[in-house]
């Protein structure tokens, strides 16, 4: 089964490619993003990268966790399901006085 691993501090001149072929050294990458900001088309200097098994994304957290590419220090941790539940009403006051 795939894990999805979060990476954060990403300089801001790696790409997709290069965050790829940096986790590829511990293991089968399935896939590499970059979230880019909507407005100015620029990194916002996290991401995430997907391994085909645990035992390879316990690896590449190891090998990238704390260690430096491309000038900035990586934070490689396992990615939080995305958050689903935020409230009854979406967050907004509905109440009628």
């Amino acid at each position: 089964m795939n894990k999805k691993l979060y990476v954060g501090g990403i300089s801001y001149n790696t790409d997709n490619e290069g965050l790829k072929a940096a986790f590829a050294q511990a293991g089968n990458v399935v896939s590499a993003t970059i979230i880019m900001d909507r407005m100015s088309g620029r990194s916002k200097g996290f991401g995430f990268v997907e391994m085909s098994t645990e035992e390879e994304a316990k690896a590449a957290i190891e090998l990238w966790n704390g260690k430096e590419l491309d000038g900035r220090t990586l934070t490689v941790s396992e990615a939080r399901p995305p958050r689903t539940d935020r409230g009854s009403n979406g967050g907004s006051s509905s109440r009628r006085y």
